[in-house]
């Protein structure tokens, strides 16, 4: 079983620790007194709060380390976190400083690989099979669309996020039926209980699953409890303040009456109420653990003064957990820019036209700035503005190639060529397009293969299976099995090119593209479909491959996207999306009511007399999120910070008129337009005209 599992979805993808002998680690001369505080506690639980930039990861690997060099056995140390990313860096920052056999490496996963591994192992206690299939967000919806009658993707998109709120919130389905407060809860949670009935009917499990089962196995049988505590006997969980409720039951019943744990977190980085974080778990650790210790780590190591005075005053707003001031020996640093936009358009031009001139005067590298933004929609008119003047940017959050709905049809087939046990690419390709098979037919299919242990495809030809159907269900059920036997023979022999373009064709999916869009939809899918084709051909021509070849390196085609990381760019990213990095220069857009804090929170006429509002718990609850989402922002910055906001903003079809945001008020700025004028693009081309001129003088250094 591999230690440190990465990939959500499959367990075998890790980051290796380099297997060479343990060695004696000794702490750093040139961590602070807080940091080494929280790397050698070790009497009992612990919380450490990590302000932005204190060098939490640091201290976690160092902790790990401190562990193994005080006698913890290093495979019994586990590392959670929250993403991939995270994990993947964790580790390899670990692995230069413990080096270890992989039988005795440390675990460091997300909750959800960790959950994964939990599940493969014990998965029989709680009657599911050892190859259950991990269904995404995609398959999912496709589950509730049936069980919810419905096409409406604003209501399965809400009915997905209310079962999923619920699940982490540990509430069953009877339970949200007998909760809910409305008809509409009630629809959802009928739904919801449906759709439990059918992830168990195909043996299946979602993401939330894969924490909540979990928690369902340590609580309903014990000798598992105990084995896994005693395989994890020393547990750190990163970005503890994002844990939701069925996480930190997890934490609690993995962790035990031992209590050997440390949790690092931040309360004022809590930016994830809407999808189930409670900062209620920071207030619970010390009354579930009363021996729990604090250690308060305040000296930021990435931004200037200036910019850690703003977020102080900024963050000072909200109640306080835990009292906190972060401080720096950075020095004051610039000082930061408000500018007034009299447009989103003018705004872009202005954020490009003063990045532009920055890096021409520092001689910087466009990768050094981010411009930071409360929702995607906002990323188009510098998008635009960033192509006008050919400056190379990179897009964060925004949906991948091999996401889209065509792709991953397409991928499905593919997916099932390659493994027929594949059952999520087994449902989605006899389901897309569709060929007569219905949700009770796919019922029955899954329970028998849950019996018999056996994937749904080969369930489908056996004979003990035929007695279980009427024959009219039957009929498409094989059809559709011996066709993909007959593709998966030619695959393996003849031309990829050839083939693809015949199971393209005979999947009739164009058809069903065009009889189930509009036309103007069904042409650019089909576009996509078609310069997807195009590249697998390319590929195959140019690997020299079959199409069974290049089918089964479809699990990681969406890793084939470049790698960005070393991409000289501007990152344009949302401000949730850039939780846990940093840049030189930042730029955060639409720093006004209605865009940061958004207008969600509260309503539009609470605009620009927010002091003298009295919001509702739930208004002021949102409103404190809102903050430590700027907190956030804010906290990116490491040399320069600039804030825009507009006067004008278009929304849908209308011009509004909008006011500064009550954030900038809060952090001691002004927001008027007559300390902060606007720059024109003019103004701003012959700045950067002039700087140039002086730099390319004779005798310049250019330094």
């Amino acid at each position: 079983m591999d230690q440190t599992c990465i990939d959500l979805a499959s367990p075998k993808s890790s980051v290796r620790i380099a297997p060479l002998h343990p060695m004696s680690v000794t702490l750093p001369a040139n961590l602070n007194p807080a940091q080494r505080e929280a790397i050698r506690y070790l009497d009992g639980p612990c919380l450490v709060i990590a302000g932005a930039g204190s060098g939490k990861t640091r201290v976690i690997t160092q902790k790990i380390a401190h562990l193994v060099d005080a006698g913890f056995n290093p495979s019994a140390i586990a590392a959670i976190t929250f993403t991939n990313k995270a994990a993947r860096e964790m580790a390899e920052r670990l692995g230069k400083l413990v080096r270890l056999p992989d039988k005795d490496r440390p675990l460091v996963s997300t909750f959800h690989s960790l959950g994964v591994q939990m599940l493969r192992r014990d998965c029989k206690l709680l009657g599911l099979k050892t190859s259950f299939s991990i269904l995404d967000s995609d398959d999912s919806m496709a589950i509730l669309q049936q069980a919810l009658a419905t096409t409406d993707r604003k209501l399965l998109r809400a009915a997905q996020s209310c079962i999923s709120l619920w699940k982490n919130a540990l509430i069953d389905a009877d339970e949200a039926l007998a909760q809910a407060a409305d008809e509409s809860e009630h629809q959802i949670a009928r739904a919801f209980r449906d759709y439990a009935a059918t992830l168990n009917a195909y043996q299946a499990v979602d993401f939330d699953d894969l924490i909540g089962l979990p928690v369902r196995l340590l609580r309903e049988h014990p000798q598992a409890a105990q084995a896994w505590r005693e395989r994890l006997r020393y547990l750190l969980v990163d970005e503890y303040q994002d844990t939701n409720a069925c996480q930190y039951e997890l934490l609690k019943l993995l962790t035990g009456p031992r209590a050997a744990f440390t949790a690092v977190g931040d309360d004022d980085q809590s930016i994830y109420g809407w999808r189930g974080a409670t900062l209620e778990n920071l207030a619970r650790l010390a009354e579930d653990f009363p021996a729990l210790k604090v250690i308060k780590l305040e000296q930021n190591y990435r931004s200037s003064l200036t910019i850690l005075k703003a977020a102080n005053q900024l963050i000072s707003n909200n109640p306080k957990l835990h009292e906190k001031k972060l401080w720096s020996e950075l020095g004051i640093g610039d000082p930061i820019s408000v500018v007034a936009c009299d447009s989103d358009e003018q705004e872009a031009e202005s954020v490009v036209m003063r990045l532009q001139a920055h890096k021409f005067e520092r001689r910087t590298r466009f990768s050094d700035y981010a411009i930071l933004y409360r929702g995607n929609h906002q990323a188009r008119v510098f998008e635009q503005a960033l192509r006008k003047e050919k400056i190379p940017y990179l897009l964060s959050g925004g949906q991948s190639f091999f996401e889209r709905a065509e792709i991953r049809d397409l991928m499905a087939y593919l997916r099932l060529l390659a493994n027929d046990e594949d059952d999520p690419a087994f449902i989605r390709a006899i389901t897309t397009p569709k060929r007569g098979v219905g949700a009770a037919t796919l019922t029955a299919l899954g329970e028998y293969s849950g019996m018999r242990h056996v994937s749904m495809f080969a369930a489908l030809f056996e004979s003990g299976f035929e007695s279980r159907l009427a024959a009219r269900q039957l009929a498409p059920l094989r059809e559709f099995g011996e066709f993909i036997n007959r593709i998966g023979w030619r695959s393996a022999r003849e031309p990829a090119a050839e083939v693809l373009e015949e199971l393209i064709t005979a999947i009739g999916y164009r058809a069903h593209l065009f009889e189930t869009l509009d036309d103007k939809q069904a042409a650019a899918r089909w576009q996509n479909v078609t310069d997807f084709v195009d590249w697998l051909k390319k590929r195959a021509e140019e690997d020299g491959s079959t199409l069974l070849q290049l089918a089964q390196s479809v699990a990681i085609l969406s890793q084939l996207d470049r790698d960005d990381s070393d991409t000289d760019a501007v990152r344009l990213t949302t401000v949730h999306a850039s939780k846990g990095l940093e840049f030189p220069h930042v730029f955060i857009a639409g720093c006004e009511e209605g865009m940061l804090p958004h207008h969600g929170g509260f309503t539009e006429e609470d605009a620009g007399n927010a002091q003298e509002e009295k919001f509702d718990k739930e208004q002021q609850t949102r409103l404190e999120e809102e903050r430590r989402l700027m907190y956030v922002a804010v906290t990116r910055a490491q040399r320069s910070l600039t804030l825009t906001w507009c006067k004008e903003r278009r929304q849908a079809r209308e011009t509004r008129t909008r006011q500064p945001s009550r954030f900038i008020g809060e952090m001691q700025l002004q927001a008027g337009a007559s300390s902060t004028r606007t720059v024109t693009q003019q103004a701003a081309r012959q700045q950067l005209g002039r700087l140039r001129e002086l730099l390319g003088k004779p005798g310049r250094d250019g330094g």
